[in-house]
């Protein structure tokens, strides 16, 4: 006796509402995003006010390509875990770029060596 419940492999898996919420707007690439925090401060442009954007695309993270509907929660989003991660990984060294995965794929220029002498 005992085992699993024979009504539970009839339920589908439901996905949840936050993912569908976080696929719901384009992000940028790891590569994009630190290229775009190494730029100096004047050349970042101001953020266009943009009706399809949460908070009308006023409150954005620019570690973590976010968009925020109101300061408060994008405060809170400054203390998780998930920024203060991705802020520590786009402090340390440059990301891999289609370049690297290129070259070590076999498909990048290749690297014959030094050159022998011809007799």
């Amino acid at each position: 006796m005992g085992g699993k419940c024979p009504h539970r492999s009839v339920k589908k898996r439901r996905y949840s509402h936050k993912t569908a919420r976080r696929t719901k707007f384009l992000y940028k690439g790891d590569d994009m995003v630190y290229d775009e925090l190494q730029k100096p401060d004047e050349e970042r442009k101001l953020l266009p006010v943009d009706e399809d954007l949460p908070g009308m695309g006023q409150y954005y993270c620019r570690h973590c390509d976010r968009y925020f509907s109101n300061v408060a929660v994008r405060d809170e989003h400054f203390k998780t875990k998930r920024h203060k991660k991705r802020v520590k990984q786009m402090m340390g060294p440059a990301p891999h770029t289609q370049l690297d995965a290129e070259i070590a794929a076999g498909m990048g220029m290749p690297d014959n060596g030094p050159k022998l002498m011809s007799m």
